[in-house]
């Protein structure tokens, strides 16, 4: 069977913050231009939000200007913050609050909005859909098509209804083209199409290696007496610490007596045997954390990469036929740890840029002139004032490296005349697992802290059982005879979800290594942290994957 394709004038991958900005926009200039202009956008989960996930603590100066009248729309945006806090935290019992004055500045969070980033983007959905944006849920971009000259002609959706042995099954449908003048990469973290894309057209060679985080969240209902609506906290220290590693927690208090707490575990850590699953698990413990949400119901679970590199490990956007936006393109700001607001401005930019060169009848050209309006954009300058704040915690860790940031960002605005450099990548610096101590994570109480499989099931993380596994290895004996002999196979802990196991018959031989790919919550974190890159996530079958309802 042939695919059938269909063309449009701009096909956005991704339904995130950053592809439906881009989305409406081009829509609202197409409007004021009287011009006809046919926007599409495919996401990959079962409906839009269904993958999305974030703290999250919205910036809502992007949102004013792409729809200004978004309270009278009934924008999502329902819990303003009223308070914010910060901790040091040194271990279960003890945390020191950091005095207001000392924070960088981009950590206040006067006159942002604690939402659920997943129940924005279905807002934003409706609002392009209203503009006349045709959005196709469940239907995941596999392949980027590219025309005779090398430039990208569009997308393909994957096939449906082919078995795990790459036969087609009774029920089988080739997918289909969707070709475009332009096409948006917004895949989010680590997409797969941008990963390739940087890989075809070299678009990293004049940056650093992108760097990443692991965000683990969950949804808590809790007591009255102990949420306090519109609280913000924030920590560094323990239990990360422990290991060497760094990262830090948030806890948000939202509406409806309703807390997300998270933990975010820098993927640069060394020790192989650091679970990131488990140290989110031990954070619920420390008592400034616990206080919050003892007595509580955990309602639902999930994890992501984030994408924390930020100016030196931007790569080129533009290639041939299509852009990098959003998280595809590292333009969160983890100094503020948000990301909504810049993914958003992005993908206007990307708006207003397509649709001058598609007037201008430039098709399927190398848009080099983004840059110099991203360049030109609030977003970027952002991004400038807080270069060195990734570099800095890096170079020396969560306590020098905020002191560091207090200066550059408090006092001389980011301004300091040079840019700290960050250029290793963060699966490079795992050490052997018999140089590094061995970890005892404590076991689960069922209160507040949980096992995997009981936290994906809450995640409503389901894939058709009998499709190829989309966790591809390069090589299939490269988990045992390298990872396992040298790192004691880290997927079994990195992984936060209980994808990775190795097995082993009743004497403790012959060991094996499993993918449970049911399990995958499409956090990405294999792609990034395998120490020997051998894991390359592409995508399941369309709608695969977490269903996150309110995350």
């Amino acid at each position: 069977m042939e695919r059938e394709f269909m063309e449009f004038d701009v096909v956005i991958v991704g339904a995130g913050p950053s592809g439906l900005s881009a989305a409406i926009k081009l829509r609202q200039l197409a409007q004021e231009n009287d011009q006809e202009l046919m926007v599409c956008v495919v996401e990959k989960g079962s409906e839009v939000g269904a993958h999305i996930l974030s703290g999250a603590v919205v910036e809502p100066r992007a949102i004013d200007e792409l729809i200004p009248d978004w309270k009278e729309k009934g924008a999502p945006l329902n819990t303003k913050v009223t308070g914010d806090s910060i901790y040091l935290m040194k271990n279960e019992e003890k945390a020191t609050k950091v005095p207001n004055f000392f924070v960088p500045k981009t950590m206040h969070n006067s006159g942002n909005y604690i939402i659920s980033l997943g129940n924005l983007c279905r807002w934003l959905a409706e609002q392009a859909e209203a503009l006349g944006v045709e959005i196709f849920p469940g239907f995941a971009a596999a392949e980027v098509l590219y025309n005779d000259d090398g430039s990208v002609k569009g997308i393909a959706t994957g096939d449906m209804g082919i078995g795990k042995d790459g036969e087609k099954k009774d029920g089988y449908m080739p997918g289909m083209e969707l070709h475009a003048k332009y096409t948006l990469f917004a895949e989010g973290c680590r997409g797969h199409l941008g990963k390739d894309l940087i890989s075809k057209f070299d678009l990293d060679k004049d940056c650093e290696a992108q760097h990443y985080g692991l965000g683990i969240k969950e949804l808590w209902k809790v007591p009255a007496e102990q949420h306090q609506e519109g609280l913000v906290v924030h920590s560094a220290g323990w239990p990360l610490s422990e290991s060497g590693s760094a990262g830090g927690g948030f806890l948000y208090h939202i509406e409806d007596n309703q807390i997300a707490v998270g933990l975010i575990t820098d993927l640069s850590y060394s020790n192989p045997h650091v679970s990131p699953f488990h140290e989110f698990q031990r954070f619920k413990h420390q008592r400034e954390i616990k206080k919050f949400l003892q007595g509580g119901e955990r309602i639902s679970y999930g994890a992501r990469a984030i994408t924390k590199g930020g100016l030196q490990s931007q790569p080129k956007m533009s290639f041939p036929g299509g852009l990098l936006i959003g998280d595809n393109a590292g333009t969160l700001n983890f100094a503020k740890i948000k990301g909504t607001h810049t993914a958003m401005k992005s993908g206007m930019i990307a708006a207003e840029t397509v649709i001058k060169a598609i007037s201008e009848e430039r098709n399927n050209q190398d848009l080099t002139e983004y840059a110099d309006n991203y360049k030109a954009s609030w977003a970027w300058k952002e991004l400038h004032q807080q270069r060195n704040f990734g570099p800095a915690q890096h170079k020396w860790g969560n306590f020098i490296g905020s002191a560091y940031a207090f200066i550059d960002i408090n006092i001389f605005n980011g301004k300091l005349p040079w840019t700290l450099s960050d250029p290793k990548p963060d699966y490079s610096g795992m050490k052997p697992a018999d140089e590094c101590k061995k970890i005892e994570y404590p076991k689960p109480d069922g209160k507040l802290s949980f096992d995997k499989l009981s936290s994906v099931f809450i995640s409503n993380t389901n894939h058709e059982e009998d499709q190829p596994v989309h966790l591809k290895l390069t090589d299939k004996n490269i988990p045992i005879e390298v990872n396992l002999e040298k790192y004691d196979e880290p997927a079994q802990r990195y992984c936060p979800a209980g994808v990775y196991e190795v097995v082993r018959d009743d004497d403790g031989n012959n060991p094996q290594f499993v993918i449970n790919a049911q399990n995958c919550v499409h956090c990405k974190t294999c792609d990034i942290k395998d120490p020997s890159q051998n894991i390359t996530w592409v995508t399941p079958e369309g709608a695969g994957g977490p269903n996150y309802p309110n995350m």
